[in-house]
């Protein structure tokens, strides 16, 4: 015997789906018209709460003290051997790129610090000291003068 059309329709797996569809967008359009939006995200609020872990708000002062053997064993030779990069910069300026263009051998650039300031001592882009330049078995070397703290350093990235 020939199934029929309704026969079909209530027998695919895709009608159910858009059932259920129908049927949830229908209730959301009754909690919000009728019991208000607030109440109606509280509800799902309370519902997802019921079924999963209760959370504790925790503040940052109980972690301050704590005894975990990762906060007081310390292991700086996991990172000891990390390579970073130490540059020291004489000066920065900016130039349009048309002057950059016409640079050639003798041209002079002329930098935004003052002769006899100190240079800056970078790691990996970070400013950790000051210094000034000497001369060490015929190459060229940092003297530090100033050593930034690391409080500093970490203000300073905020």
């Amino acid at each position: 015997m020939p199934e029929t059309r309704s026969q079909i329709v209530a027998d695919d797996p895709n009608e159910d789906i858009a059932d259920a569809w129908a049927a949830a967008l229908e209730e959301q359009k009754d909690s919000e018209g009728g019991a208000g939006a607030e109440s109606a995200a509280a509800d799902r609020a309370s519902d997802a709460a019921a079924g999963a872990n209760e959370a504790v708000p925790v503040s940052p002062e109980d972690f301050s003290d704590s005894q975990t053997p990762a906060a007081t064993d310390v292991n700086l030779d996991l990172v000891l051997d990390v390579p970073v990069t130490i540059a020291m910069e004489i000066g920065r300026t900016r130039i349009p790129i048309r002057n950059l263009l016409q640079l050639n051998q003798g041209s002079v650039v002329e930098l935004d610090r003052l002769a006899g300031e100190p240079l800056d001592v970078l790691v990996n882009g970070t400013l950790i000291a000051h210094g000034e330049v000497v001369v060490v078995n015929e190459k060229f070397g940092i003297r530090l003068t100033d050593v930034i703290s690391p409080s500093e350093r970490v203000r300073k990235l905020r």
